[in-house]
């Protein structure tokens, strides 16, 4: 069987596009890592693609807001690419930095539909932590719907943050509950019981303990946290104590579960 292909986007200031190619390649992807400017000048390198991850970081210093420029450069040159994309029914995954691009794109939350590209009527956004400082924690996630592709409804999850803006706030109340009426909540914060709470439980204060959004389609995600970074078991803080029979950490489940579905799909 032909390798699920799948494109690491890159600019200047991400720095884990390496270990989300190598998160891609254990779940049996071919993947390889693209500079937006290539990207850019040849839009057709997504042809034949079925995956297209942004990976975390600080695309550009993070300069203006996180995630802006890369946003701008990926609405104004690739609008029509990416809505494409989308359409043909591939998979997109952002986190952190490229979550954060996601977001400022309008791809996510995606309320109006899969694939819409909006600017000008943003329904949420990330801005900084409330405790006004980098937070770098590991933290539960429970999952919100039972709709994305990328995860497994009814599995909790352990992952690492490290972010200064990550806090989830929508435009109003109405945006919000569109939000939860539509299934758009992919993961939230919780405790080794699955409990939500404050600080540290939810490291940045987003609403609704909001971890991650996923869109219309259930085919495009967007995270905080970092599954690139817990792939085996000895990523895990506390990996002595833990069942030698575990040796995927649980980001390989964000992983797996995007190739299973497109060898399954196509």
């Amino acid at each position: 069987m032909e390798k699920v292909k799948a494109i690491v986007l890159r600019a200047a200031g991400v720095n884990c596009d390496l270990e989300t190619e190598h998160a891609l390649e254990l779940a049996g992807a071919a993947a390889r890592r693209v500079h937006i400017n290539r990207l850019i000048e040849d839009p057709a390198l997504l042809d034949g693609c079925r995956i297209l991850v942004l990976p975390g970081g600080f695309s550009y210093g993070d300069d203006v807001a996180a995630g802006k420029i890369l946003a701008n450069q990926m609405v104004h040159h690739l609008r029509d690419a990416l809505v494409r994309f989308i359409e043909e029914g591939n998979l997109v995954l952002g986190i952190c930095n490229g979550f954060q691009v996601l977001i400022k794109t309008g791809i996510l939350p995606g309320t109006d539909g899969g694939g819409a590209l909006n600017l000008t009527d943003p329904q949420a956004t990330l801005t900084d932590n409330d405790n006004g400082r980098f937070e770098d924690r590991w933290v539960s996630l429970q999952p919100g719907t039972d709709r994305c592709v990328f995860l497994d409804p009814d599995r909790r999850i352990y992952l690492p943050i490290a972010h200064g803006e990550g806090k989830i706030v929508t435009r109003d109340e109405e945006a919000l509950e569109k939000i939860r009426e539509g299934g758009h909540i992919a993961f939230r914060y919780v405790d080794a019981e699955g409990r939500p709470g404050g600080f540290p439980v939810n490291p940045n204060g987003s609403v609704d303990s909001i971890a991650g959004l996923t869109d219309s389609t259930g085919r495009v995600l967007g995270l905080m946290p970092h599954p690139e970074r817990f792939v085996r078991r000895t990523q895990h803080p506390h990996w002595t104590r833990l069942p030698q029979s575990e040796e995927a950490g649980d980001g390989m489940m964000i992983f797996n579960n995007a190739v299973t579905y497109i060898q399954d799909h196509f």
